[in-house]
């Protein structure tokens, strides 16, 4: 698809969470997925606040990215963690410069040894309510332009409208409830991948891949589809492993 296409892909994703059916764990994996094609970073992750204020991990683009994110929550310390207490982005961080990561320098080491160069954080906010922060990573020495970083508040700003405007829709004090489910789907999903994980012998990116894959195709919800894998309904032989042929 062209980059215009790619866009409108992106804003019909977010029309699509205005029907009651809405699985925010699968919308928020398309925001990395839309994040990773358009602005050609290395990775993504997204965190949502509960209404005290805490960020949790909901998204994230890959097995070596979550681990940093959690890291970021443990040790309070991230450009993202940063980005969501402001309200303000912060751009083209140099991981390996002292001076930009002097408020975070566990974060940066870590992001460093994990293989990244440079990040970004980008506030997830509709006016002055900030639901959360999206982190972008890059293991290249390259500064997100100025046209870019404007895509990339766009999708941010999009993902936090769609993620408000269906709390409204469900019901006036959804808050607590989507964010507690969006966790306890969180939960189901990562059994489900490790399942995987160990009876393919394989690792955690490539049994997710594959989970939501089975779940695009056979149009079933990510979450619904993990828990019947886990309680023994689908069998992991259902479930075609990337690279082979169906």
């Amino acid at each position: 698809m062209t980059r215009e296409e790619q866009l409108l892909a992106a804003m019909v994703e977010a029309v699509d969470t205005l029907v009651d059916d809405f699985d925010l764990i699968d919308f928020l994996h398309q925001l990395c997925d839309r994040c990773n094609e358009l602005l050609d970073v290395t990775a993504v992750g997204v965190m949502l606040a509960d209404p005290n204020g805490r960020l949790h991990l909901i998204a994230a683009s890959d097995e070596h990215t979550r681990l940093l994110e959690l890291f970021a929550l443990q040790t309070d310390q991230g450009p993202c963690v940063e980005c969501h207490r402001s309200g303000a982005a912060r751009l083209n961080i140099d991981l390996r410069v002292s001076a930009q990561v002097a408020a975070f320098p566990l974060f940066a080491e870590r992001a460093r040894q994990t293989g990244f160069t440079t990040t970004h954080a980008l506030p997830m906010r509709l006016r002055q309510q900030i639901v959360g922060a999206m982190n972008l990573f890059d293991v290249r020495e390259q500064k997100l332009s100025d046209p870019d970083a404007r895509v990339a508040q766009a999708l941010a700003d999009v993902a936090t409208i769609a993620i408000l405007q269906h709390r409204t829709i469900v019901h006036g004090n959804v808050e607590r409830a989507q964010l507690k489910a969006a966790l306890s789907s969180r939960i189901v999903i990562e059994q489900a991948k490790g399942i995987l994980t160990e009876r393919w012998d394989t690792d955690l990116d490539t049994a997710f891949n594959a989970l939501r894959q089975h779940a695009r195709s056979h149009q079933l919800r990510l979450t619904t589809m993990c828990r019947q894998l886990i309680d023994g309904s689908l069998d992991t032989g259902a479930i075609q492993r990337p690279g082979c042929s169906a």
